[in-house]
């Protein structure tokens, strides 16, 4: 298979042309070629995508994870004839309280402009939209990911690495809602092996990329099992000052109930049976681990020691 990955040089795009280089296909990574490197077999076709096109072979699929939509609709219409793997987000559904997934949950209205996330954060679900509809209107035929929270080696976010990292460390750890809430965190490596599954299958359809639901406290015991956990509930978080989900003065991973009951609870089983596979939230915990360690900037995102322990002693002298 002749393989054009728009990206190539960071986490799942990465990950994706090594996948594809694993098991024999020729793979052509688009980009700048600014962020980092591809992998080593891939060739590297410099690519602004705010310009127009260099010119292009043809290619049997295409895996593009853009979310703007100008850039997409310029790809599209220089390869229009392969096979199409979008990888969209889970963002792009306007209800995040209740589970579900493609032809369950109502869509944003698309936001076909390019705009700057910096400043106008809810607009990365729109623009995802607008970039759905711009692949799935000019390409021969294409599949339609919506990846979860992605998590493993290479992450450059640091969600889900403050976890490992923080337990390895031992001692009493603050643990953040209920144990019992549901959470879904997908390994890089597992996605990737799925999209470029769908790329050779030549896939339709549109499909939620997500782990299976999981209580927290699991995949926190996934983690480390003897982890010394106090769960502090979320009404006393948020009393306290401390942020959902992800930044420095965060608990990754934990979101305010019921407001997004959904957004942790996408429905997987489509994508298990259109071929994805997953591996133990264990395995992706000691390789992060591992990558966190031997890098010297990994990323990790999350409340410091010192609010730790003030929270734990504030909830303590609380009961």
């Amino acid at each position: 298979m002749r393989l054009l990955v728009l990206g190539g040089t960071v986490f799942l795009s990465r990950e994706v042309a090594a996948e594809a280089l694993r098991r024999g296909h020729q793979v052509t990574c688009a980009c700048r070629g600014t962020s980092g490197q591809v992998p080593d077999g891939a060739t590297l076709l410099r690519w602004d995508r705010s310009e127009e096109p260099p010119p292009l072979e043809a290619y049997d699929a295409v895996v593009d994870v853009s979310r703007t939509p100008s850039h997409v609709r310029r790809a599209v219409a220089a390869v229009p004839d392969a096979h199409w793997v979008f990888v969209s987000t889970v963002n792009v559904y306007a209800d995040e309280s209740v589970p579900g997934g493609p032809g369950t949950l109502p869509l944003h209205e698309p936001l076909h402009d390019d705009v700057d996330l910096a400043s106008r954060p809810d607009a990365y679900g729109p623009m995802k939209v607008a970039c759905e509809e711009a692949v799935r209107a000019g390409v021969a035929s294409a599949a339609v990911v919506r990846p979860g929270l992605i998590v493993g080696p290479g992450d450059p976010s640091g969600r889900f690495t403050y976890w490992p990292a923080r337990l390895a460390e031992g001692g009493e750890v603050l643990a953040p809602g209920s144990e019992s809430d549901v959470v879904q965190v997908i390994d890089v490596r597992d996605l990737a092996a799925w999209i470029v599954t769908l790329a050779e299958h030549r896939t339709v359809g549109d499909f939620d990329g997500v782990g299976r639901p999981t209580p927290i406290g699991e995949v926190l015991r996934g983690c480390d099992p003897d982890a010394d956990l106090t769960w502090l509930d979320q009404d006393f978080l948020a009393a306290q000052g401390v942020e959902p989900w992800m930044g420095p003065e965060s608990v990754p991973l934990w979101l305010p109930r019921p407001q997004y009951d959904g957004m942790m609870e996408h429905h997987v089983e489509p994508a298990l049976a259109a071929g994805l596979t997953l591996r133990p939230v264990s395995d992706t915990a000691a390789a992060t681990l591992a990558w966190a360690r031997s890098t010297s900037d990994a990323a990790t995102t999350g409340i410091g020691r010192d609010r730790e322990r003030a929270l734990l002693a504030a909830w303590h002298a609380r009961a």
